[in-house]
């Protein structure tokens, strides 16, 4: 899925990750997403030109999955999703809400993913990373040099 995330987002990912996925994959999973994060974080700096908001919405067979994204410094994630199963393979398919918790929180955005229409699992997950990355894709394209915001500052009441 992040493969398919780095290619729909024109991102330039190269993970190197292990774990005690002996046990199971939660760790690992999430401190991917902690990982992306805090880097998505980091490479926004101050926000100063960026278009902040993005939204995509992607077909793929049954599914059609929305997301929406806001680099407003803020993290919240709401996911709408009914997945018809527990497991694709050896893979738990709670963890992926997992990886979005560590995701939205370190990148300190705030993330919709809503199901459309659909229900095979694996056609949901991968939608979502794909519609997540074109969100990303047109919410981090550079607008001019002006902080997206009319309070003044990103991340915090005023």
């Amino acid at each position: 899925m992040l493969e398919q995330f780095a290619k729909h987002g024109g991102f330039d990912l190269k993970i190197a990750a292990s774990g005690d996925v002996q046990i199971d994959g939660h760790h690992l999973v999430e401190d991917l997403g902690i990982a992306l994060g805090l880097a998505l974080n980091e490479a926004v700096g101050d926000k100063r030109g960026l278009a902040r908001y993005g939204f995509f919405v992607l077909p793929m067979d049954e599914t059609l999955m929305l997301a929406a994204v806001d680099f407003c410094g803020r993290a919240y994630l709401q996911l709408d999703w009914q997945l018809n199963q527990e497991k694709l393979g050896d893979f738990d398919v709670f963890l992926v809400r997992e990886f979005l918790v560590g995701l939205s929180n370190n990148a300190r955005i705030n993330l919709h993913l809503k199901q459309l229409s659909g229900g095979n699992a694996h056609h949901v997950i991968e939608a979502s990373f794909k519609a997540l990355a074109r969100a990303m894709k047109m919410a981090l394209k550079t607008e001019g040099d002006e902080l997206p915001t009319t309070k003044g500052l990103l991340g915090e009441s005023k």
